[in-house]
């Protein structure tokens, strides 16, 4: 939410118990709004990535945004932030949990299908055109979107 404050959009916590979001974005009249859910991680974990659930391969709302926030592995390390539109963030699971459960696992048995899913940077283990490492790299500090959406 500070990110958002100090680039001069109107931020502010969303209510308890709303499900899908943590931080409503608005114009200065309140004409356009979007939602924010912020998923952070510490760097810790082989595959970098964050946890997800099923339900996120169907939020897919243009006005919803998901915020990916890095704390990186090393302490003192600056963190940076992924903003990725929630159709691109549903996309990315759905196609790359099918493709997972298509895989098998390291003893040749099938994966079973489960509502966790991972969000991830490098998806290259399961061959999914376009979700290959770097594939984040447009979202990084992609701030401009949510402006544009707010706008």
């Amino acid at each position: 939410m500070s990110e958002l404050l100090r680039r001069g959009m109107i931020a502010a916590l969303a209510p308890a118990g709303v499900p899908n979001c943590d931080i409503v974005v608005t114009d200065d009249i309140g004409d356009r709004l979007c939602a924010v859910q912020v998923k952070t991680r510490l760097g810790k974990g082989a595959d970098r990535g964050w946890h997800m659930s099923k339900k996120h391969e169907e939020l897919t709302s243009s006005s919803l945004f998901y915020c990916f926030v890095d704390f990186g592995a090393v302490t003192g390390e600056r963190p940076f932030t992924y903003v990725v539109p929630a159709v691109v963030v549903g996309d990315c699971l759905a196609k790359n949990h099918q493709a997972w459960l298509a895989k098998p696992g390291a003893k040749g048995q099938a994966h079973k299908d489960n509502d966790m899913r991972r969000f991830l940077p490098d998806y290259s283990h399961l061959r999914v055109g376009g979700y290959d490492d770097g594939w984040l790299a447009p979202y990084r500090e992609a701030w401009h979107l949510l402006q544009k959406a707010a706008d």
